[in-house]
């Protein structure tokens, strides 16, 4: 039995990720700086442009406006500290919940 936040671990979470640093680049974000954001390598920031991690899960259209609004709100200057709770948010909605398992 899986559980729901291991689903998220492999297959909800590197989406999200791809999905942010991909909207941060779109934004004029360097991939140096969506790294840095987001707590990643700057290499696994390319892997996610380019299309080599993650896309496997499909997206609603409530998913890909909460991506664009975390976006801007990680650019902020206090945004770098909201990240990990902008990405439950985001994780959970992906999974049609309200909240957090945990």
């Amino acid at each position: 039995m899986k559980l729901p936040c291991e689903q998220a671990l492999w297959y909800v979470l590197p989406q999200i990720r791809a999905d942010l640093a991909r909207e941060l680049i779109k934004n004029g974000v360097s991939q140096k700086d969506t790294a840095e954001l987001l707590g990643l390598t700057q290499s696994a920031v390319s892997q996610y442009v380019h299309k080599k991690r993650a896309g496997k899960i499909r997206t609603t259209k409530e998913y890909k406006e909460r991506i664009k609004l975390m976006a801007e709100e990680i650019k902020t200057p206090k945004g770098k500290d909201k990240v990990s709770n902008l990405i439950c948010t985001c994780c959970t909605a992906s999974r049609g919940k309200d909240k957090c398992a945990h």
